[in-house]
């Protein structure tokens, strides 16, 4: 499976698909232009991942800050992980980050998915 390795901008995070190592991270600060457009290869490759899945999937978010528009795809993100058995979020902030601490907890209570929450 291909790795999807796209490297963090002012706009747009930094993403690492990488199945075979077992990384899957998003990270940086999420503001893109068309934000639907960012993330749909994302989307795809989760979909196709989720055909043939590691035992285990420890999908790490490392955001700073996203806006409105990405949030919506964050989601979609956790959705599309929500089908693939034996995932657990890793939500990173700062420690001193009330808002992103906050964001994580909100989505957590929108899927169905183990979260693991974490300061750096």
């Amino acid at each position: 499976m291909e790795i999807i390795n796209l490297e963090g901008t002012e706009d747009t995070p930094k993403i690492l698909l990488d199945k075979k190592n077992g990384i899957f991270e998003i990270s940086g600060r999420s503001l893109p232009e068309d934000s639907a457009e960012f993330y749909q290869p994302i989307l795809d490759w989760i979909k196709s991942y989720g055909g043939d899945p590691n035992d285990k999937t420890e999908f790490e978010f490392k955001l700073e800050y996203f806006n409105t528009a990405s949030s919506k795809l964050i989601l979609d993100v956790l959705s599309a992980l929500e089908d693939i058995d034996g995932t657990r979020i890793l939500w990173y902030f700062h420690e001193d980050d009330e808002d992103m601490e906050e964001a994580g907890e909100e989505f957590s209570e929108l899927v169905d998915l183990s979260f693991e929450f974490k300061t750096y």
